[in-house]
């Protein structure tokens, strides 16, 4: 099993591979996801999947990139998978999955200095809320009827935006919100609760996913995966 770490360039660049490769994309989403001493990445998504690839002899290789482009790779080029991606109604047919790889509440945060009215949706509609573009939580803020909606490239652009008041709100996993300074945000409002998991390309071979699935199954019910969140002080349930 070869693994190699492309941040941030093209794949075609890469060293030739064979067919059988899988190209894994990601994006930097702290605390599951952090930039690693050489440019790529590391935390409980990428060890997870270390486990699951080696355990299949499955040669792979991890580029990290904004959010949008990831997930559109997985689903437009052949053998590509996107992690972790959120298992929507919406994405369940568009992608073969692997998952899930977390369980995970999504929250609506706010600097703790801003006054947010969170008494109903209604009222919460009003405020600027920005997200990550291509994210899932783009599409369903737009189904909750927020209007005011700002899409950044990643999740630091998007943080960045709400610490300089350029947005009101931001949605992002509670596990998230506890790696940031305290007392600097707040939560508002339980957004969603959402299962994610690796997100392949269709041309992706069944049996490979079925080999990563029944790996993935194991991992869970032998503690395996448990133990990686409590490496990271990460509550998974």
């Amino acid at each position: 099993m070869r693994l190699i770490l492309l941040p941030l360039i093209c794949l075609a660049l890469a060293h030739p591979v064979s067919a059988a490769t899988l190209f894994l994309t990601t994006e930097i989403y702290p605390p599951y996801n952090v930039r690693s001493a050489d440019g790529g990445v590391e935390g409980v998504f990428i060890d997870q999947l270390k486990i699951l690839l080696d355990e299949t002899d499955t040669d792979y290789q991890v580029s990290v990139m904004p959010w949008a482009r990831a997930i559109a790779l997985a689903r437009t080029q052949s053998m590509h998978c996107a992690f972790a991606a959120a298992r929507t109604p919406e994405r369940e047919n568009q992608f073969k999955w692997v998952s899930p790889i977390l369980t995970d509440k999504n929250i609506l945060i706010a600097k703790s200095t801003t006054p947010i009215d969170s008494t109903s949706l209604d009222k919460m509609r009003k405020y600027r809320v920005g997200t990550q573009r291509g994210d899932y939580t783009e599409k369903l803020l737009q189904s909750l009827g927020f209007a005011n909606i700002d899409l950044g490239a990643d999740f630091s652009i998007t943080l960045n935006k709400l610490k300089a008041g350029r947005i009101d709100l931001m949605p992002m996993s509670e596990f998230t919100l506890g790696s940031l300074p305290a007392g600097e945000f707040k939560e508002v409002m339980t957004f969603s609760k959402q299962q994610f998991g690796l997100a392949c390309h269709k041309s992706v071979p069944d049996t490979l996913i079925k080999k990563l699935q029944a790996r993935l199954n194991t991992l869970i019910a032998d503690g395996r995966q448990q133990k990686l969140f409590d490496r990271y002080n990460l509550n998974s349930r």
